[in-house]
């Protein structure tokens, strides 16, 4: 995984062939479907709230990912279960609560610090010696503890929480995690056909340039240009951040 993302972002046009030039099958991302992409070019994270990388990735570094995707990129988000057990399901049901209801992203973060602690977010694991957190959530009602303040009242929880759309969005994610072949997280997944290899991947810039050419112009085939170039054949790159460095770590 990776082990430094470094930010230092300028306003760029680059040719879109000299971009794809840098991206390799097989070191850069995988395929990992025969399949046609999706209909509409997307952006999928798998991950948990109980992975420290996961908060780490949501709190320092999804923000500028979403924030530049290319305008026809959608973004959504699903939960892996690892566990296999019932507070697993129950916290898988609390990312399906959140998408439905206002405050999503406070919501995310309470679960994520309810769980792992606030340092999560700096990627501190409390799964290493010495460094364990208490648990917060061990049941439904923990977890309903942590929605009432944000808005999210125990009746409304449980009724989002036991619906046909919440089960059938967990059926779902179940189905893909095992069809995207999804071992670790956070993961990323492009138009249902492509997995991005993050431990090959050194800086920001390139894994949202990775993300766009295969959201939009993996499966497309060239089109002819004209001596004078093409429009087509430009890749808008994402908004100046000048002299700014950030380190992380994830996995």
């Amino acid at each position: 995984m990776i082990k430094q993302l470094a930010l230092a972002v300028t306003l760029v046009i680059t040719p879109l062939s000299s971009l794809a030039a840098n991206f390799v099958e097989g070191t850069h991302y995988t395929q990992i479907s025969t399949k046609a992409p999706s209909s509409e070019p997307k952006l999928t994270e798998f991950y948990s709230f109980y992975c420290h990388n996961c908060f780490n990735m949501e709190t320092n570094y999804l923000p500028d990912i979403k924030a530049n995707l290319n305008q026809k990129v959608s973004f959504d988000s699903k939960h892996v279960d690892f566990m296999n057990s019932d507070i697993g399901t129950e916290v898988m049901r609390s990312l399906a609560v959140i998408q439905s209801v206002d405050n999503k992203d406070a919501l995310t973060h309470a679960m994520f610090s309810a769980i792992q602690g606030v340092e999560g977010q700096n990627g501190h694991d409390h799964s290493a010696a010495g460094h364990e957190h208490e648990q917060q959530i061990n049941n439904r009602d923990d977890i309903k503890k942590i929605f009432a303040p944000l808005g999210v009242d125990a009746a409304q929880y449980d009724k989002i929480a036991d619906s046909k759309s919440t089960n059938e969005k967990l059926a779902l994610w179940r189905t893909q995690q095992n069809e995207f072949k999804i071992e670790s997280v956070p993961a990323f997944i492009v138009n249902d056909k492509y997995a991005v290899n993050l431990s090959s991947i050194k800086t920001l810039d390139e894994l949202i340039g990775l993300i766009n050419y295969l959201a939009i112009e993996k499966d497309i085939a060239p089109a002819k240009t004209s001596s004078g170039g093409s429009l087509g054949g430009l890749f808008l790159a994402f908004a100046a951040v000048i002299g700014i460095t950030r380190q992380r770590r994830f996995n």
